[in-house]
């Protein structure tokens, strides 16, 4: 909706960077795609798209503190614009054409993040969150490769270096809604307490419809969905996780 608007008022060959990270509900269209389809002004060319992700507490970037990302495009010239236009002593970006991968595992993390919080909230320990967290990335690969995304990028800084920061960091919000999923809080109340948005929730919803029409296999987001949509003890959760068939770690 505010791209509708916004993008009426584009000069040609302006460029749109999104920082938002999920998968919206209906169309199930990461954000550069629903961006590139409200865009209807047929008389000039459409702006370019691009993408800025990787592990970054905004509070942090506030401060100062030194802070690596990457910024996406599929066009080499506006993705090194863009590094030279926010690159700073502090703030240091890097480059990628894998736009998809690095929206992607964007949003993947944050439902691996409310996982990993789930985890901590059960006092499992670091031997259970170390074992989410990587195999969590390597359901977001999987799906991320379905799709059309390079490997690569999901153990960059948009996927492996987000996805640490997130899983573990003291101000990761889709973290704290799984402590306290963990300690038995329920997702109505945890909501009513935060003045913050934890994207996660919602883009559960919507990667787990996707992950359906596509056939996919993805169980730790399968139990995610089934804990903040169907009410489903995070006990049982956890332990249909560990009770599935063996495998090859590879598969």
């Amino acid at each position: 909706q505010v791209f509708s608007q916004v993008g009426e008022l584009a000069q040609e060959g302006a460029v749109f960077v999104s920082a938002t990270k999920g998968i919206e509900n209906l169309s199930l269209k990461t954000m550069t795609q629903v961006m590139g389809d409200s865009y209807h002004d047929s008389d000039s060319s459409p702006p370019l798209f691009a993408v800025l992700s990787g592990p970054s507490f905004a509070k942090e970037v506030a401060q100062k503190v030194p802070t690596a990302i990457t910024i996406g495009s599929e066009r080499d010239d506006t993705a090194q614009f863009l590094q030279n236009f926010f690159s700073t002593d502090y703030f240091r970006v890097y480059t990628s054409s894998d736009v998809i991968g690095l929206e992607i595992s964007a949003a993947l993390k944050n439902i691996i993040a409310i996982a990993a919080g789930i985890c901590d909230g059960l006092a499992f320990g670091a031997n259970a969150r170390a074992a989410l967290i990587t195999r969590g990335l390597a359901e977001m690969t999987r799906l991320g490769i379905q799709l059309g995304a390079q490997q690569e990028t999901f153990f960059g800084l948009s996927g492996l270096g987000d996805l640490v920061l997130t899983c573990t960091g003291e101000l990761s919000r889709n973290r704290y809604v799984g402590i306290e999923l963990g300690r038995g809080r329920s997702l109505d109340a945890i909501l009513d307490s935060m003045n913050m948005v934890a994207e996660g929730i919602k883009t559960t919803k919507s990667v787990y419809d996707l992950v359906t029409s596509l056939g996919a296999e993805m169980p730790i987001l399968e139990q995610v969905y089934e804990v903040l949509y169907e009410g489903k003890d995070c006990g049982k959760a956890v332990q249909d996780l560990l009770s599935r068939d063996l495998k090859a770690e590879s598969s």
